[in-house]
């Protein structure tokens, strides 16, 4: 079984062993795919001492190359969401709107947090927002529970330094060209936003909701100004666009190349998002002593800081693993039976982006997690690019769109995202399906239908 239909049949069987570890025996994700590798490498008639290399340099290679950005990026998320920089942006945009443009802000406003903060975090986060909205401005509570969760998911799939995205892109060696990845991601995300709040108006207006007793926001007494909440945000994503523009148009000064790279990018904005934690927001009296003050700012420091590593932690490990399965895949003759398969030119182009992103919808739909799906889909489209020629920034950001596309489809009851939405937003399971799983099918053949259309006009 180490080439043609054999090799294919063994790639094929190793995924559904990953998936069926994962979601019928409830395995980690972690050691569903490191048993994959395995599976994979003894069907296929690996040497031991080969498929031991390749798991090992598969795990390390990523690791190496988007280690830190996951976990400045976990850093950026969770001092946002923690210090009240999430709420900051959020309250901004709820005095901004009116009754007619409140859905569209509500999904805007989605979709910009969750490009650092996860959408589940988000959601719960957000959740009391839609609530307070739908009282001040006559909107139905369904309505805008269904705008922010469809726009929370839409750049939780497409834009880094969300780790999905990044981990993609760090599997096909696509990190030098992450901002296109970030430009391209913005363009695509504006037809899917749009998709999403033309249906979330259509099924929200039709359903119930209850009013959900939400968690308390009681870290803070007051929140961070909307320019300190926003600089953590939009600055990193800025630096890394402006470093790729300069890619495209020729040669890079050195210093700029340093201060642009995605890491680089991700650690002033870590930085700048530590600063949000300030005496003042941990509600304390103004005649406390100043050791005191200082002793409860150190206190709640390490508790934010050690909440993102546990963020980063499971993250990286689920990453590296699908590392290890790209890195056995490399290690079979996949890549060149592909390439006698698929011809070169714009045909070829359009069957390769359709492929990635039906198997990162089957992967999504089986077992419930999109980080993951982008993981495995990309680990295994990973030994194909080079030999297809797919070498360019343009060529390496639409096949991780294509991906991220595939990931969103669909999200239904094995997926966590769907039970918060549902729990948060009191909509009741049966409506959440008939509503929010279409919109996210929707949402994700948008994508679809958008690359193709962009591959025609880029490629």
């Amino acid at each position: 079984m180490n080439s043609g239909v054999g090799l294919i049949v063994a790639i094929v069987l190793s995924i559904i062993v990953v998936v069926i570890a994962s979601s019928r025996f409830k395995l980690n994700p972690f050691i569903s795919l490191i048993f994959g590798c395995l599976v994979l490498g003894v069907l296929t008639v690996m040497p031991l001492e080969t498929l031991l290399q390749s798991i090992t340099s598969g795990f390390g290679n990523l690791l190496a190359s988007i280690g830190l950005i996951v976990v400045f990026g976990c850093i950026i998320g969770t001092y946002l969401e923690k210090s009240g920089g999430a709420n900051a942006i959020a309250c901004r945009i709820a005095e901004l709107v009116s009754q007619k443009k409140t859905l569209p802000a509500v999904t805007l406003l989605g979709a910009t947090i969750s490009i650092p903060v996860f959408c589940d975090s988000g959601f719960i986060l957000l959740s009391g927002i839609t609530q307070d909205l739908a009282k001040a401005t006559q909107n139905k509570k369904s309505v805008l529970s269904l705008g922010l969760a469809s726009g929370l998911y839409t750049t939780h799939t497409l834009i880094p330094p969300t780790p999905g995205p990044v981990a993609a892109a760090g599997n096909l060696n696509a990190m030098d060209a992450l901002g296109v990845v970030i430009v391209l991601g913005l363009l695509v995300s504006i037809p899917v936003l749009l998709v999403s709040i033309v249906l979330s108006r259509k099924f929200g207006y039709k359903l119930e909701t209850e009013d959900m007793i939400l968690p308390e926001q009681g870290y803070m007494s007051n929140i961070p100004k909307l320019y300190k909440a926003l600089l953590p945000l939009v600055l990193p994503i800025l630096l890394i666009a402006i470093g790729s523009i300069f890619q495209l148009l020729g040669a890079v000064p050195e210093w700029l190349s340093f201060i642009c790279n995605p890491t680089i990018a991700l650690l002033v904005g870590a930085i700048l998002a530590m600063l949000l934690l300030r005496p003042k927001t941990l509600d304390i009296k103004q005649e406390s002593k100043d050791i005191q003050n200082k002793a409860t700012r150190v206190k709640m420091n390490t508790e934010w800081f050690s909440l993102a590593l546990k963020t980063a932690g499971p993250i990286l490990i689920i990453t590296g693993a699908g590392g290890a399965f790209g890195g056995v895949l490399k290690s079979t003759a996949l890549s060149t039976e592909v390439a006698s398969w698929l011809s070169s030119g714009t045909s070829s182009s359009l069957m390769l982006l359709i492929f990635v992103f039906g198997l990162a919808a089957v992967l999504k739909s089986a077992q419930g997690s999109s980080t993951s799906a982008m993981i495995i889909t990309s680990s295994i489209l990973a030994p194909l690019l080079p030999v297809l020629g797919w070498e360019t920034p343009i060529e390496l950001a639409l096949a991780v769109l294509a991906i991220g596309g595939g990931a969103m489809t669909v999200s239904h009851l094995n997926d966590s995202y769907f039970w918060v939405v549902s729990q948060f937003s009191g909509i009741k399971t049966k409506d959440a399906l008939r509503s929010y799983t279409f919109i996210t099918g929707a949402q994700g053949l948008t994508v679809l239908a958008t690359i193709l259309i962009l591959s025609l006009v880029l490629i």
